[in-house]
């Protein structure tokens, strides 16, 4: 089921994208949390295949536990499948986004179903919940992040019951659009509507952080340094006229 009176989505400038390649997640964290945002850090979802970065918009997927009625007998429906929907219809600069409920007692999809999406281009999958096949996923051309492997099939725990409406994964609740960046330590959650604001005040708080960085690894002390002082200021400033700010 999807939600089809939704509203189109508000672009996102192609700058956006671009600068959201840089910043770690951590730093995306405290920029969202000077925007009164602190729960976006999906917990206890990690990457399978460390050093890739990932950047998309939310494609959702939600699973409600399995009932015997309906999923006793393991057969899939591509025509009506929730889950094989949003399969298909994934694309570039997609992330397909499962809700598992954090339920890790079996797979919410395998490497068959990641393949399809690495055809269809899509930019990642994430999941507070398991995927089967997980070392082949692993080494697929797909940023993927989960709680862990499991081997079971989905149905024996979770049943497909909607796409593209809101969802929660890892304790975050995701929308349809949201912008997700991945990294080693995680993903983070943008809401759509800040993308551009985050995405530039995130770069230029690492282009500081990165220019302060070097300044302690010099032996610089932290008081004065970091946070700045009017004379770390001073220095920055002198910095960026050779090291211009992302955006400019």
């Amino acid at each position: 089921m999807n939600d089809a009176s939704a509203e189109p989505l508000a672009e996102v400038a192609e700058l956006t994208w671009g600068l959201l390649e840089q910043p770690s997640t951590a730093t995306l964290a405290t920029v969202l949390a000077k925007h009164g945002l602190w729960n976006v850090f999906v917990t206890g979802s990690r990457p399978l295949s460390p050093g890739r970065r990932m950047v998309g918009q939310a494609y959702t997927l939600r699973y409600l536990p399995a009932r015997e009625d309906l999923d006793h007998n393991l057969v899939f429906d591509n025509s009506k499948d929730p889950q094989r929907l949003a399969i298909e219809s994934v694309g570039p600069r997609d992330v397909l986004v499962i809700d598992a409920r954090g339920d890790q007692r079996a797979g919410t999809m395998g490497n068959i179903l990641a393949t399809r999406m690495v055809a269809r281009g899509a930019a990642g999958i994430v999941t507070d919940g398991c995927y089967r096949d997980s070392p082949a996923i692993a080494e697929m051309d797909i940023p993927a992040y989960a709680g862990s492997p499991h081997a079971a099939t989905n149905k024996t725990i979770h049943h497909p019951v909607d796409c593209q409406l809101p969802v929660a994964c890892g304790g975050v609740a995701v929308f349809p659009g949201d912008i997700l960046v991945g990294d080693d330590e995680g993903v983070v959650v943008i809401p759509r509507h800040l993308a551009d604001e985050v995405a530039l005040a995130a770069a230029r708080q690492e282009h500081k952080e990165d220019f302060i960085l070097s300044k302690i690894q010099g032996g610089a002390p932290l008081s004065g340094t970091y946070p700045a002082d009017e004379s770390t200021d001073a220095e920055y400033e002198a910095y960026c006229r050779d090291n211009p700010l992302p955006g400019e």
